[in-house]
């Protein structure tokens, strides 16, 4: 199973990076985790915010793999603890396919990116910056991934 994060969203300042780059180099004995950045949609003064959610709707679609289970990062999705997360990340194993967690624009993903998520995923009810939000999720991705191979990282 490979999974691969789908960011709307360029050029991640350094400690994201090199911060999701250790938690992807940890996570690639369990899962191989792929970041693909999505040019966000322009927006400021006379622009129509919604036509840049429809643009950047389209390049998430278009950057998914065929077949995979795709969940979507959302305030109003699910909120997992990371037991939860370690026992969907099992199920996810069973299933057999690759993985695509999607991480939208300032305003969220367009209709149509929710309409073919399978899941909606909640980091909870906080507002957090779009880069950090990569960050949380490989950490979790490696945190689940270490719970259910048994290893120490987890100490809840």
């Amino acid at each position: 199973m490979k999974a691969r994060l789908i960011a709307t969203g360029e050029r991640a300042p350094s400690w994201v990076a090199e911060g999701f780059a250790e938690y992807r180099k940890r996570l690639s004995h369990w899962m191989p985790l792929e970041l693909v950045e999505v040019e966000p949609g322009l927006r400021g003064k006379g622009r129509d915010p919604q036509r840049a959610i429809e643009d950047e709707g389209r390049r998430v679609l278009a950057a998914l793999p065929k077949n995979a289970h795709v969940i979507a990062l959302d305030v109003p999705g699910r909120p997992w603890s990371s037991e939860q997360l370690a026992a969907r990340m099992e199920h996810w194993r069973q299933q057999g396919r690759d993985l695509a967690f999607l991480i939208g624009g300032p305003e969220g993903h367009a209709p149509e990116v929710k309409a073919i998520a399978a899941e909606s995923w909640s980091l909870g009810p906080l507002t957090l910056p779009h880069m950090l939000v990569r960050l949380v999720v490989a950490e979790q991705l490696y945190r689940a991934a270490a719970m259910l191979a048994n290893h120490p990282y987890h100490r809840a």
